[in-house]
């Protein structure tokens, strides 16, 4: 059916050449140059690239919608950085701050005994007196606890500064923690490529080389992680365009990302609240356009707490294919920039609901994508 409505578009008189010839080229699975993206951006209506875009996902996963049953740990929002985006960040003795002992996260784990949870997600700020060893004594013991569960934590701003504190090169500090028990890489702290954009937002947390250096690395090692991009802030389609190449690239190179998550710029309660937010339609603009462009990434994820439930059906059908998981209202970093759920929390059965609502198949996966239930 896809397909037929790409042809149809072939037809459109409305439709210029040049997209005609992207949407050609999405039909014979072409890869679509930096140039094209962003022409997307800029001349393509969202009808179009949800056309588009549809058809790269029902070619890949059919109707089939991931999702998992997971929770968040955040140990700490106490960071040496101060991103101008951020509304989670406090400093040592600031209202609003907290740092979790390890017997408290031990705890949180303990607290989904006999729960068929099969993730943790573990980030947070980058606390100044922490390294990876602090950190990997406790993954070794959340092993020992739940053995089974799989443990995706850090983003590579925090990697960065608790191997550097351990002393250690990139490569060292990833296989020590490797040995702790960590399992993959989630894949915040992207934030946007572009130097230019970077230097204005958060020029103090490791760069973009770094960033893509930390992933390259874990990849080569055997820890898959994901890949983000923080979107409708300061930053212009070439922008976006130009991240998305370069995670493109490296995919070519490793194949070791498991999704990639558009993470939308939420403003309340930071130093850039000014510049508003941007609609839902430029949300699924993004998303489709995402996934025209990232033909070597097997998966989109729209993440729900931060656009909502309603939006993350309609990603459905602009090319986003997992919605993420359960959450269990276990994180605060998108509730506290004025994310749409403020108690991000929903049961299987929610999940389940969700997605069958627009005719959607939901299936439950694990963290790397293996099959646990189709519902």
């Amino acid at each position: 059916m896809s397909t037929t409505r790409i042809k149809g578009l072939l037809k459109f008189d409305t439709i210029s050449a040049d997209l005609k010839i992207i949407a050609q080229k999405v039909l014979d699975q072409i890869r679509i140059s930096e140039q094209e993206g962003n022409l997307l951006f800029q001349k393509a209506e969202l009808p179009f690239l949800g056309t588009l875009a549809n058809h790269i996902r029902e070619k890949r996963h059919g109707d089939t919608t991931y999702f998992n049953r997971n929770f968040h740990i955040e140990p700490t929002n106490i960071c040496i950085y101060t991103c101008k985006f951020c509304s989670y960040v406090r400093k040592p003795g600031d209202e609003g701050a907290w740092e979790y002992s390890p017997e408290d996260i031990l705890d949180k784990v303990r607290a989904y005994d006999g729960k068929p949870i099969t993730e943790v997600h573990i980030v947070g700020g980058v606390h100044p007196k922490r390294d990876l060893h602090y950190y990997g004594s406790i993954i070794k013991k959340i092993k020992e606890i739940r053995p089974d569960l799989h443990v995706k934590a850090f983003t590579a701003v925090e990697l960065e500064f608790m191997i550097n504190k351990a002393k250690l090169s990139i490569e060292e500090g990833l296989k020590v923690l490797k040995e702790y028990g960590l399992d993959s890489i989630p894949g915040g702290g992207a934030e946007i490529f572009s130097p230019e954009i970077r230097e204005v937002i958060c020029d103090e947390k490791a760069s973009t080389d770094n960033w893509l250096t930390i992933h390259e690395t874990a990849h080569k090692l055997g820890i898959p992680s994901n890949a983000t991009i923080l979107y409708g802030h300061s930053e212009k389609y070439k922008h976006r365009i130009d991240h998305l190449i370069r995670l493109r690239e490296l995919q070519d190179k490793t194949g070791g990302f498991n999704t990639f998550i558009p993470l939308k710029y939420r403003s309340q309660n930071n130093s850039m609240s000014g510049l508003g937010e941007v609609s839902s339609i430029e949300d699924l603009r993004n998303y489709a356009i995402s996934r025209i462009m990232l033909d070597n990434f097997d998966h989109i994820k729209a993440y729900w707490p931060m656009i909502g439930k309603e939006t993350t059906q309609l990603s459905l059908s602009y090319g986003v294919d997992d919605i993420d998981g359960t959450i269990d209202d276990s994180t605060k970093i998108y509730s506290m920039a004025g994310g749409e759920d403020q108690t991000p929390q929903m049961s299987t059965e929610m999940l389940v609901a969700l997605v069958k609502k627009v005719k959607r198949k939901p299936v439950e996966r694990d963290t790397v994508y293996n099959v646990i239930k189709e519902y």
